[in-house]
């Protein structure tokens, strides 16, 4: 079961990324260094690389190492925070939590490493919201759950919009970061996006 889907999470979200990696790139060159994407295909074509050896692990175990495969691959900002997002994951599950916890746990830990919250114009802008929907929408039936996600995460996107970045490369620009998607948020929700695909197709 977890080896399953370890190995169906890992395909849906390279797939997701790598599909989307011109828009991620176009998106970062007008406020930041204009490689996230190309980034975060290389890292997570690495996480497929290593998919056999990942799909092997627990849950716990295969969260840490994909973590440290981003860390190690993505590069720029963004490979210390998704690795801690998935790290903090998997100490969470190592330990026994449910899945939101799990979640709260990593987005804790991109908050920490990145010194970021909510309104900064950040990946945080996507993942705070849906990891608050996901724990005051966790009991409901899993279609209502999984639509309650991606629109979440849909709007949570959007709302980067009118943001004024506080972090990161795009902060230099000021007033100049609004009216513009920040690529973190964007990638973030492409990932919230291929999770909720995955546990759709299983259910």
């Amino acid at each position: 079961m977890t080896t399953d889907l370890v190995r169906d999470l890992i395909e849906r979200a390279t797939g997701r990324i790598v599909e989307h990696a011109e828009e991620l790139t176009a998106l970062d060159r007008a406020i930041g260094d204009g490689d996230h994407g190309i980034n975060m295909q290389r890292g997570f074509e690495a996480l497929r690389d290593e998919v056999d050896r990942l799909a092997a692990l627990d849950l716990a175990a295969a969260l840490q190492q994909a973590g440290m495969i981003l860390v190690k691959t993505v590069g720029g900002a963004s490979g210390p925070l998704y690795g801690s997002l998935l790290m903090g994951m998997g100490k969470a599950a190592k330990e026994g939590a449910g899945p939101a916890a799990q979640l709260a746990e990593g987005v804790a830990m991109v908050a920490r490493r990145g010194k970021a919250d909510r309104g900064c114009k950040t990946m945080l802008d996507v993942l705070i919201p849906v990891q608050e929907c996901l724990s005051e929408a966790a009991d409901a039936p899993l279609p209502e759950l999984l639509r309650r996600l991606r629109e979440t995460a849909d709007a949570a996107l959007e709302a980067t919009r009118d943001m004024v970045a506080t972090r990161g490369r795009a902060s230099f620009l000021g007033e100049r970061s609004r009216g513009h998607l920040d690529p973190g948020a964007a990638s973030s929700r492409l990932l919230v996006h291929a999770v909720c695909d995955v546990l759709e197709k299983r259910s």
